[in-house]
């Protein structure tokens, strides 16, 4: 059977049910570029809001550590102080909050000497991270704060 053009001259429309399965096609290619983008600004958001926790856990350990108390803070409490803070506020998705301090935290000897505390975390993420880590490695948040004691 020859299909022929209506009478205005234009060809007949297609039917309805090609057109629902050009769109399934479609969205079964878009749908998991746009999850990609999804949980990516999922991670990311989280990525940040961790870098931000593990910097103010440095600042409350420093700022813990330089202020005038008799006897001062040990090294052990210093540290104890940022681990608290970041077990308390990371996004970790259930796995432990695990903050390291690859500096040695040296409590305040007189006033006026700096007081320096590094805190080091390795951001895992929830799916996008897993995936991406045999390609680029581990994701460590670092945050260093100095502060002279008082």
């Amino acid at each position: 059977m020859r299909r022929f053009a209506n009478r205005h001259g234009a060809h007949p429309r297609p039917q309805p049910h090609r057109v629902a399965g050009a769109a399934a096609v479609e969205f079964a290619l878009i749908f998991p570029l746009i999850l990609f983008i999804i949980f990516g600004a999922i991670e990311f958001g989280t990525a940040l809001y961790d870098k931000a926790v593990i910097t103010n856990a440095s600042r409350e350990a420093a700022r813990a550590g330089v202020v005038l108390k008799s006897p001062p803070m040990t090294s052990t409490q210093i540290k104890q102080v940022a681990l608290n803070y970041c077990q308390n506020k990371l996004v970790t998705y259930g796995a432990a909050a695990t903050c390291t301090f690859p500096l040695t935290v040296t409590p305040c000897a007189s006033t006026g000497t700096a007081l320096t505390v590094q805190v080091a975390y390795t951001f895992n993420g929830l799916l996008l991270g897993p995936l991406i880590r045999p390609f680029t490695g581990a994701l460590t948040i670092n945050a260093l704060t100095t502060m002279l004691c008082e």
